[in-house]
């Protein structure tokens, strides 16, 4: 391990949801921070802001012992690993894996239920080393397991568990004949292994491989319930899911297994509704009919002793908490509360003992342990001052002044008037007009430059007013902050860190880890550094008091100049609940790899200190994921440069100094440095 830093600093503020202050009436407090960037909503008690105005992780909701980002990220680039980086914290993993085996715990005693409870992680949700052993160790001690969905991750929670042969292990997700042997030869090793049924001939599988090995299988049946999920993976489940069998299939399923001696076999019932459901009325009803499902087949001889619900325990990325896709409507106690006293309901109607619970809830275990912290490299804006002097210039070099200019300096004089509203829907209509003369070649390019300078110093001095008056903007002014948002543009990939923003527009929440007792001056979008358009963040978790998906922008700092005027001042964000899908389905656009994982755990004395540090891809090394020879590479560029050098077009000093630029390069970082 690295040695300890110093104790973070006290005094972390704690978030709560009513310390919010206009901040356009009052001076600017890290109150207003907590309620701008709803940390208070999406952090789950996990975060909080410092006296310095530092964002600070709170991994055990403990404010004596948190851990400050800035003054983290800053010991990390004294340590040589720049940003992007992403942070895994621990000791946060740990805390939420505890907070749902209590929920449940307390939901087991409040309704008196006789039966257990195990959550089961499923790693394709995460895969990284570091974290499936974090879980394992944990799951030791909380009574949890593991799930494997393909015969790779199998043979990983097979090595995972030497050490805990008793821990439950769910096998879902298409079988063949290895996948199947490979099963039954670890229950043959002791292992605590069940095999769910997909598709009926998997039952034939199992059955075959296991009388052919002596072996009496523990055996789990996935049915298709009629009941309909939610959220955006509704289409997982229903009669025309991917996987599992309908009730005329379940009971062929049942009859194959007795007609074999083997309906004790069938220890476990499964159904999935899909994940990140965000309406727990979805899984009141799905619940209910897979309760009601295990007591008929517990009726019909089957010998059933376990339950599991499946995945879908949600997250709240927006901040919401509403029903949104990005958002959940109901909290971790609710939801053990709800399946407790539903599935007793059935088994106490139907006269039979309470089954152990399952829950595949991978997503709600390791989103929030997982952030990335990233800098900003730059800026573009609209301009604020026209300059008139130079526009009268322009003005004065054309033989006939378009109209649209005239009108949009009309505008731009009345911007400070009391009826704002008009004054920009003629500085608009203005600007409609200009770009339509200026196709068809009636305006010059340097008066086309004028009317785009006069129009955003327009818009941005009537949104100004319209905002000082502390009321909400009129619709016709409602899109102005979006239309002014600048850009800044951000050293990470959105394709590799956050994949589902792009793919599926997920959510996910980013604040500046500093500068929060400073007041935000400027509304922006991310853009990262890829080539591709699509690399854009441009949806952003609520503020207080704001519905769901529709804060289009972020409240952000300027940049501050270094002197000189050359560069700015470091300015780190951080992007949150990135530990669940993202790692594993981030891509190579671009070729940007991997960043740099930091592991960080709280020490005894509530000091950070550096578990593990996993560098990121090499240059050279996304060269060789998509078949490049980095030494053919750089062989080929060496005789480019000897050539040159020959013929004269580079001295012997320059060629040597792209030599090592070139090589440095293959074996730097894929971000900037």
């Amino acid at each position: 391990m690295a040695p300890p830093h110093t104790r973070a600093p006290t005094g972390i503020r704690v978030t709560q949801t009513d310390l919010h202050q206009d901040a356009l009436t009052a001076n600017w407090t890290v109150r207003d921070a907590v309620s701008t960037y709803g940390l208070d909503a999406w952090g789950a008690g996990y975060l909080g802001i410092g006296p310095e105005g530092h964002l600070a992780v709170l991994p055990e909701q403990d404010p004596a012992r948190s851990i400050d980002l800035y003054e983290l990220t800053l010991g990390l680039r004294d340590r040589g690993i720049t940003t992007p980086v992403i942070l895994r914290f621990d000791d946060l993993l740990d805390h939420r894996m505890t907070q749902i085996r209590r929920a449940f715990d307390d939901a087991i005693t409040e309704n008196e239920y006789g039966g257990g409870y195990a959550c089961i992680y499923p790693i394709k949700v995460n895969q990284q080393r570091h974290v499936c052993e974090q879980i394992r160790d944990t799951a030791a001690r909380l009574g949890f397991g593991l799930e494997a969905g393909s015969k790779p991750e199998l043979l990983a929670v097979l090595g995972l568990t030497c050490e805990h042969p008793d821990m439950p292990i769910v096998c879902n997700g298409f079988k063949d004949a290895e996948y199947v042997e490979t099963v039954i030869l670890a229950r043959k090793l002791g292992r605590n292994i069940i095999p769910v049924v997909e598709r009926f001939e998997e039952l034939e599988l199992i059955v075959e491989t296991s009388q052919r090995y002596g072996v009496r299988p523990k055996i789990g049946l996935r049915i298709k319930p009629m009941s309909p999920g939610g959220g955006r993976w509704e289409s997982s489940t229903g009669p025309r899911s991917k996987f599992g069998l309908t009730a005329s299939q379940t009971l062929d399923a049942v009859r194959y297994l007795s007609d074999r001696g083997m309906g004790d076999c069938l220890c476990m019932l499964h159904f999935h509704i899909g994940s990140q459901i965000c309406d727990i009325r979805s899984f009141k009803s799905a619940v209910s009919e897979l309760a009601h499902v295990y007591a008929e087949l517990k009726r019909l001889g089957m010998g059933l002793e376990m339950i599991d619900v499946g995945g879908g325990l949600g997250v709240d990325y927006d901040g919401s908490r509403s029903a949104s896709e990005s958002s959940v409507n109901y909290t971790v106690q609710e939801y053990a509360s709800d399946l407790v006293y539903r599935i007793k309901a059935a088994c106490d109607d139907a006269g039979i003992e309470h089954p152990m619970i399952l829950s595949e809830s991978g997503r709600a275990m390791v989103a929030h342990s997982t952030m990335m912290v990233l800098d900003v490299l730059g800026r573009t804006d609209f301009p604020i001052d026209p300059d008139l002097d130079e526009i009268q210039e322009a003005m004065a070099a054309e033989d006939e002044v378009p109209q649209p200019v005239l009108d949009l300096i009309d505008a731009y004089e009345r911007r400070e008037s009391e009826n704002l509203v008009e004054v920009y829907h003629d500085a608009s209509q203005a600007r409609v007009e200009a770009i339509s003369l200026f196709a068809l070649g009636y305006i010059s390019l340097p008066m086309r430059a004028a009317i785009e300078r006069l129009f955003w110093a327009t818009a941005r001095s009537v949104l100004a007013g319209a905002t000082a008056t502390g009321r909400a903007l009129p619709d016709d002014l409602a899109g102005l902050p979006d239309l002014l948002s600048d850009i800044y543009f951000c050293n990470f990939s959105v394709f590799q860190s956050m994949p589902d923003a792009w793919a599926v527009d997920q959510i996910f929440p980013i604040c500046p880890i500093h500068r929060l007792n400073e007041r935000p001056t400027r509304l922006g979008v991310l853009a990262d550094v890829t080539c591709d358009s699509d690399g854009l963040i441009d949806r952003f978790a609520c503020r207080e008091g704001q519905p769901a998906g529709q804060k289009r922008h972020l409240e952000l700092h300027d940049l501050t100049p270094l002197p000189g005027g050359v560069g700015h001042e470091p300015y780190y964000l951080g992007v949150f609940l990135l530990g669940a899908y993202q790692e594993v389905l981030g891509d190579l656009h671009n070729l940007f790899g991997d960043t740099h994982v930091v592991h960080v755990v709280l020490d005894e004395d509530g000091s950070w200190m550096l578990d593990e540090i996993v560098e990121g891809d090499t240059v050279k090394e996304v060269l060789g994921y998509v078949q490049f020879e980095p030494e053919k590479l750089r062989r080929s560029m060496r005789r480019e440069v000897e050539r040159a050098v020959k013929r004269g077009r580079l001295n012997v000093g320059e060629g040597t100094a792209l030599m090592r630029f070139y090589e440095s390069g293959l074996d730097g970082y894929t971000y900037l440095e």
